[in-house]
This record gives C-alpha cells, structure tokens and sequence, in this order.
C-alpha cells in the first residue's frame, strides 16, 4: 500500500469514527443509488476496506462478497466514499457551530442536509462565520446595531435613527479586545448602519441561490493579453488575447489554458454580466419599493446594490468559476489517468535481445544492449554493452557508427532497436535502417520508442543504484530499451507527470493527481503481477499491500538469501506481515519453485481447494494446469470456496489460464521514410502513427518528425465523437491524413476521416436538388473551396463545449456514457489550424 493510500486511508477512518450508524447507513444507500449497485455491494465493500484491504484484492478475491464489483466500479465507490465521508464530518461540524451560536433552524439544517458539495456547505456557512474585524462587526461593536434595526423595522429616515446614537469613548469586540474604529461623524455611522444591514440581508440564501443561478446563465469569461509587452512572450496564448465566452458553456480544457495564461502573467481573466436585474430582485425581495419615507427607501436600496456589488457578486463568481475550475481538474485527472493506464497496459515486446539508442547529435547517439531480462549484457571482459557513436554534424563520422552499430548487432544476435523519439530520432532510424538493410545476416528490427521522462529516470536515485556502473548519459539508453522490453515495469520508475500524457497537469490539484495516477498504477501493475525475484523496488512498492519501505526490504532479503523459492518464504522478509501478506501475495509471482501455484493468480489461502479439485480430478497439477479439457470435466459442485471469499469459478478460469497477460500482442508502427520532419509533409499525405496522447478535444499522433500533430475531435470521425477516449487511446497505431501545416507555430493537423467516406460526402454536395426536381451544379470554386478540410469546419467549442456528463467531485464519470449530441447547434467558421488548436491552448512539442 502507497503512502498516499496510507493516508487517505488514515484519514477516511478517522472521518468514519466520528459518524454514527444510522449516517453511515445513509451513505451506504446514496452510493449505492448513485453508482447503481446494491446497498449490500457498498456494505461489503466499506467492510473490507476499513479493515485495510486494498481495491486490487478486493476485486481479484473477494468477488463472492462484492457479488461481482470489478476494479473501476471499486474506484469509484472508494471515491465517493471517501468525500461523502468528508461531507458528512463537515456537515456535523457546521451543525454543532450553529447551533453554538444559537443561529441553528430547520431552514438552515435542512440545507446543510441537503448539501452536494463542500462549495456549497461553506457557503451555508459564510454568513454565520466569525468575523471580528467586518465593518459590520465593527459597526455592532460601537453599538450602530440599534439604528441598523430600526431602519429595518420603522418608518424613519436613517439620519432620524442616528438621531441618539453617542459615539462611544472606547469599543471592544466579542472577546473583549479593545478596536480601533472611528465613528465620530455621521456620513460613517450611515455607513455602519449599511454594513451592519448588508450582513443581514446575506443570510437569505434562498435568495442568494436564485441569483447565483440567474448570473451563471448569463456571465461571460472574458480574457485579454495582461500588457502589450507580454504579446511576444505569450505567443502560445495568442488565441486568447482578446477572447470572450459563455462561463456556462467553457469548455474545461479551455478554462486550465486561460488559467495557465493568468498564472504566467500573460494573460488577465475577468467574468462580465449584468448588474441592473440582480440588484432589482433584491429590492423586490426585501420589499425595498414599499419602504418609506424615500430616504429611507433610497438608504435601503443603496445597501441592496452593496450586497450585490460588494459581496454576492465577487462571491458568486468567485464560486462559479471554482466550481467550473474542480470540474475542469478533475476532468484533466481522469484523462491523464486515463492515458497513463493505457501506456502502462500497452504490449510488451517481451523477453527479448534489445539494443536500446538514445539518439542526440552534439553529443552523440548512446547506445546499450540489454538482455532478455532486462539486464545490461556484458562483454567478454564483463563489462557492460555500451558505446557512443557521433554520425551526425558535427563530427560526420557515419561510416565509423555504422561499423560499430553493426558489430553490436551482430555480436549480441539483437532482435529489436529501440530509438528513442528526441531529437535525431529519424536520422538515427534510418542509419540503423540502412545498417540492417546492407547486412542480411541481421534480424533485428528497428522500432521508434516514446522516450519521454527516460532523463529523468537516469538522472534518479533509482537509476543510480540500479546502474550504478553506467554513465547518466547511458541509462537513458538503457530506459528506452526496457521500454520497449516491458513497459510497465519501467514507466513506473518515472513520476507519471513527466511522462508526457497528461493534459495541463501541473495546473491541477497536485495531491489529487498524485492519489489518482498512484491508483492507476497499483491497479495497472497487479492486473499483470510481477516476479518477486526480478522486480525492482519501483514496482514492487505499487503490489497491493506492499509500500516502499517493505518492497526494498523484499529486494534487500532477496539479495542477502537468494531468489525466494516459494510465496510462503515471503513471510521471512521483515515487515511483511500477516495482513500484508494476505494482500500481496496473489500479485507475486514465484517461476520455476517449489509449487507451481505460486506462478499463477491463484492466492495462497486457496491452494488447499486446488488439492480437492485435483482430488476430484484424479489428476496431478501439472496435467490439468492450463488444460480446459480436465478442467471442464471436474465437478465442482461438492466444492466450497474458502470462507465465500472466492468462487470455484474463479479458479477453475486461473488454472486454465495460469498468470494471463492482459496487455495487447505487441505490434510496432511503420513511419514512412521519406518523411523526417514537418518541412517533408503536404496536405493530403495519408501516414501511419502512434497516439502518444487523447485529450477533451482530440488526439496527438508521433508520425515521426519531432512533432505531435492533433486529429481534433471533429476530424475524428464522420460521425459525432462524445468523448476522443471513446475511440483512440495511448499507444494506438492510427493512420492519419494531413490537412493543414502552420510550420513557424510547428503545428500539425490531422484528420483520421476514411478518404473514401469524405469523397463521397463531397460529391453529394456538389449538386443540389430544386423544387421541381431538377438538380443545380453548386460554382466549381465554392466547390473546390468545400473540399478543402480547413476552410468551413464545425468550431471545436460546438463540438466540446458541453459538459462532458454531470459531474460532482464525489463521483467517478462514465467515460464511457453517451454525452449529449450538440449537432443541432449552427457550427460557426474556422479557418487556420491555429484557430482550431485554440482548443488546447499552447503548442503540444516534442520534449
């Protein structure tokens, strides 16, 4: 278990303590409609997990108690039972304050009851927060409160209300802390006398509600370059110099590219809408028109326009665009976590001879062979398999590279190069292209690796102590090939957010993201499992159960005794309980020990249900493990699994399929090799490419020439796409169509529409049908013009700028729902590309 499970963990239960049962219960129910399972579902699943069992156990084995709840539908309800747990805590909180300051009613319990975010608790709460040094406060304090009430509540002119107030010698506040305020002349007793009713009137949150609805319909964001000076500097955001849009509909990826402007200074955010309706239902709320004499009416309607002014509408915005900014993050931490699980799940190459290249120019290409575990080969004098070449300007010495590039592969019978996608990646493929082509002999092939985070995995203490031997320039190369070899065991040597898939992740909530790509990752790393005698500490740490401290403790154990024979031998290794065994051990992995069980996904507690279903085979395990044909025949029906924990069903699937690999076969991508860089692509270019990223408004596709280029949503298919990750993820060899080049911004755009499919669309809107049936060509230049993909295309915020289902911070989304289909909406012109990556706010570069 991560640390950050720890804690949330710690947290959750402590939160779990303070409620009683009847709350927990109502919980329970809430999940349980809101995720659409049984309330007994939710009830097993809190049970298990407060007494520490990690989500991958649970739903590998404990389905009989869950009746079925796979991983994701676990995320979820340990989501959202972690924030409702949250909720309920600070609703009794807020309840036991209230009811402090003997301000408490079933109006206002009633709200808090029926809160659905802890925006909205907080905000029931405001007005009731201490605040000492308020004006209002103040203005209480030197006694301006008997005036306050009396323009409220009589028909008198506030200067006439005034009329006996005695400026006080010396003013303390509730705590009997002498103040220093000045109330000596009456323009600012007037204004006491306003504070004090303005913060009155705000405990109407009936009305505030109202309001806050009516201006979230109609406000508009609007964004313009911060100074004239930061035009240059601020290129990237150039789409947003002089923007303006409905808050309501922004599309939340477009909100982070604002706010990324705003944080950098480039750019200032401003929410424009009206005041005149808002202040008018304050008046018509409080009966403002019918108060008299005018003075009074005037002074009162002075004090609504302060409320609206002054406090709801700063307020107001201030929420509305928190809320729209959560939404937009926790939207940008599903993708990214989205993405990362398909990187981490992508196909291995497997246990494979591969020389791993970090391609460079100045500094060389440096190059390292691994083994079919993984490990750094060795030469005849033990040392390890590395060389740098430098074919490229400066130095030009190819034919010498090609010499050692060649003896390599020869030498070591490599299967596979591994080039890392940074700079000189294409000239190195096709020098290594050529190398393979003039040798027959040799059978490796050539395949262009994401190298993204390699140098910061080199640069580690993890690197340092794994190649401990090897120069940092080195282990990048080292990086890319186990890459390539297997992908999870080495990406999570690497802080996901230097990966390079998520979408605007250093503007997010950095402890969610941290807690979300942890749990990505522990589910990734034990839907394969590992082998606990060649895992790293890295990987290890993320097996249910297992944390940092007791995964090096593992390898340390594991290289003082020797390989561990068998999963019980793990009870050995300090720290590594009981409880943690229990949780960890059906992830590990033991080849070739003492019981062949201990390399399947089958857990130890059930090994002794195993002896009776061989009993009942009259088999050995060797003749029925991976045998469907024996397995099939068993009666199971005599059979109990172990305490209901796991079905018979269960294992039956695990022995027919010991230690199932559930990433995809492994398949490579063919670039073209007469395209190298943007200056070789032209409009209408059909190539083959990788997707390295899917975001809210399309995909990022490596077709090799150092620059991603985006397929966006609208040109992701001929019908409505509701979500890109519904049908592309990372790692996807996609084929593409290049429909616009802007080469100074270096940006791509692709469309992934079947050409045939467009050319029929077109054809059809060549000629249209009259009214008696006769057909009128359409001018052979409007023609031509509709042909071209850029010059009438739906705007990306038709597309994107609805939300992409409702969504609450306590609830997982359903990426995989449909959302609602906004064709009905004029699509308004789009010329450049630039316009259309308006969408993703900054240029996406190759790093």
């Amino acid at each position: 278990m991560s640390s950050t499970d720890t804690l949330t963990s710690s947290q959750t239960s402590t939160n779990a303590q303070v409620l009683d049962a009847t709350t927990h219960a109502n919980i329970h129910d809430k999940l349980a409609r809101a995720l659409g399972i049984k309330t007994a579902q939710v009830n097993a699943f809190v049970k298990l997990y407060d007494e520490g069992a990690t989500v991958p156990f649970i739903a590998r084995y404990r389905k009989e108690k869950t009746q079925n709840l796979d991983d994701a539908q676990l995320r979820a309800l340990e989501k959202s039972l972690n924030y409702e747990r949250d909720m309920a805590t600070r609703r009794l909180k807020i309840t036991e304050l209230l009811s402090t300051q003997g301000n408490l009613t079933d109006e206002l319990q009633t709200r808090i009851d029926n809160a659905t975010s802890k925006l909205e608790l907080e905000d029931i709460y405001l007005p009731y927060r201490p605040r000492r040094r308020s004006p209002a406060a103040k203005a209480r304090a030197a006694g301006l409160d008997t005036a306050a009430q009396a323009v409220l509540t009589q028909e008198i002119t506030p200067m006439d209300a005034l009329a006996d107030y005695q400026v006080q010698s010396s003013i303390t506040d509730d705590s009997g802390n002498e103040i220093e305020v000045d109330f000596s002349d009456i323009e600012k007793q007037l204004a006491g006398v306003q504070a004090i009713i303005v913060d009155e009137w705000t405990q109407a949150l009936g009305l505030l509600d109202n309001l806050r609805s009516g201006f979230a319909k109609t406000a508009s964001i609007v964004s313009s370059v911060a100074s004239e000076e930061k035009r240059e500097v601020g290129e990237k955001f150039k789409d947003y110099f002089e923007h303006s849009e409905s808050l309501a509909r922004l599309p939340n990826h477009r909100l982070l590219a604002m706010l990324r402007g705003r944080q950098e200074n480039v750019l200032g955010l401003k929410i424009e809408g009206e005041d005149a309706p808002f202040i008018e239902k304050i008046i018509s709320h409080f009966d403002v028109d019918a108060k008299a004499p005018a003075a009074r009416r005037e002074f009162l309607s002075e004090a609504a326009s302060s409320l609206w002014k002054d406090k709801w509408r700063p307020h107001i915005e201030h929420r509305l665009l928190t809320e729209k900014r959560l939404a937009a993050e926790a939207d940008a931490i599903d993708v990214f976590a989205s993405n990362l699980q398909h990187l981490l799940m992508s196909a291995p190459a497997g246990p494979k001879v591969i020389l791993g290249v970090d391609p460079g120019i100045r500094h060389g290409v440096k190059m390292a062979i691994v083994d079919a575990q993984g490990h750094v080969m060795s030469d005849s004098e033990k040392k390890p398999v590395i060389a740098t070449v430098y074919p490229f300007a400066p130095d030009n010495k190819m034919d010498e590279a090609k010499k050692v590039i060649d003896a390599l592969l020869s030498t070591y019978n490599v299967d596979l190069v591994a080039i890392g996608n940074g700079t000189a990646s294409r000239e190195t493929d096709a020098m290594i292209k050529e190398i393979l082509a003039a040798n027959d002999a040799l059978k490796a092939k050539a395949v262009i690796v994401n190298e993204s985070g390699a140098s910061v995995y080199s640069a580690s203490e993890l690197a340092s102590d794994e190649l401990a031997n090897l120069d940092v320039s080195v282990r990048g190369a080292v990086s890319i090939a186990r890459r390539l070899q297997d992908p999870l065991s080495e990406l999570v040597k690497v802080d996901p957010k230097a990966i390079g898939v998520g979408q605007y992740q250093h503007d997010v909530n950095q402890n969610q993201l941290a807690d979300s790509l942890d749990k990505v990752t522990q589910d990734s790393v034990n839907a394969v499992g590992v082998d606990v005698n060649t895992a790293s500490p890295a990987i290890l740490a993320h097996i249910a159960g297992l944390n940092r401290n007791v995964a090096q403790q593992i390898v340390t154990y594991r290289k003082e005794h020797g390989a561990f024979d068998s999963r019980e031998a793990l009870k050995n290794v300090p720290r590594l309980g009981a409880k943690t065994f229990e949780q960890a051990a059906g992830f590990l992995r033991i080849h070739n020990g003492s019981n062949p069980l201990d390399a399947t996904g089958v857990h130890p507690e059930s090994y002794a249900l195993v002896d009776s279903l061989l009993a009942q085979a009259g088999k050995p395990l060797s003749k029925v493990i991976g045998n469907d044909g024996v397995l099939n025949t068993i009666d199971t029906t005599t059979l109990a699994a172990n305490d209901d924990n796991v079905s018979v069903k269960a294992i039956i699937e695990e022995l027919a399929k010991p230690a199932r690999d559930p990433r995809p076969e492994f398949k490579t991508a063919n670039f073209r090799d007469d395209v190298n860089s943007i200056k070789d692509l032209s409009e209408g270019m059909t190539l083959e490419g990788v997707v390295t990223n899917v975001t809210a408004f399309g995909c990022f596709v490596d077709v090799g020439v150092h620059q991603d280029g985006l397929v966006h949503i609208s040109q992701m298919a001929n019908d409505f796409v509701a979500d890109p990750m519904n049908r592309v993820k990372p790692g996807d060899i996609v084929s593409v169509r290049v429909i616009s080049i802007d080469e100074k911004r270096g940006r791509i755009g692709f469309s992934m529409k079947p050409e045939s499919e467009k050319s029929v669309r077109t054809a059809a809107k060549s000629s249209v049908a009259s009214t008696d049936g006769e057909k009128v060509s359409r001018p052979r230049s409007n023609q031509a013009n509709s042909d071209r993909p850029n010059n009438s295309r739906p705007a990306a915020d038709k597309r994107s700028s609805k939300p992409r289902g409702k969504r609450q911070d306590n609830t997982n989304s359903n990426r995989s729902k449909p959302i609602k289909n906004d064709k009905a909406e004029a699509p308004s012109k789009m010329g450049t590309l630039g316009a259309l990556l308006q969408e993703a706010g900054v240029t996406k570069t190759k790093k």
